[in-house]
């Protein structure tokens, strides 16, 4: 039998799910750069969700060993601390450095649309930009 990455170069099976959702890319983004955690209502406003989303989708995370999640009190107000486990931060590395390669192959991929011209807003990969 031959590897999946000889069959299905475009399979991405380093991208893991458990990360690749747009919340939770954010979530573990905010906290890979916060080592000693965050407010819940910090990372809330960074991730721009509501109260319930941003409670399912640590739920899933912390059931998944990715999170930590420590319930307490700053002086009288209740105060969740959200970090990163090291487990946490070990996958999401591996997740990151398989998205790396994901992106350099789609970038250097011909494109008969590319122009050598510096001057245009054509993206790498040879897209336009959308209208405004």
């Amino acid at each position: 039998m031959t590897d999946n990455n000889e069959e299905a170069p475009f399979a991405f099976d380093g991208l893991d799910r458990l990360f690749h959702e747009k919340a939770r890319l954010g979530i573990l983004t905010s906290l890979v750069t916060h080592t000693d955690g965050i407010g819940f209502t910090q990372l809330k406003e960074l991730c721009g969700l509501t109260d319930g989303n941003l409670s399912r989708h640590m739920q899933v995370l912390e059931e998944a060993g990715m999170v930590e999640l420590r319930k307490g009190y700053e002086g009288k107000r209740p105060h969740t601390n959200c970090r990163l486990t090291d487990e946490g931060r070990l996958r999401f590395s591996e997740y990151l450095l398989v998205l790396e390669q994901v992106l350099r192959g789609a970038a250097s991929a011909p494109s008969p649309e590319r122009k050598d011209n510096s001057d245009d807003d054509s993206s790498p990969l040879g897209l336009s930009p959308k209208p405004a």
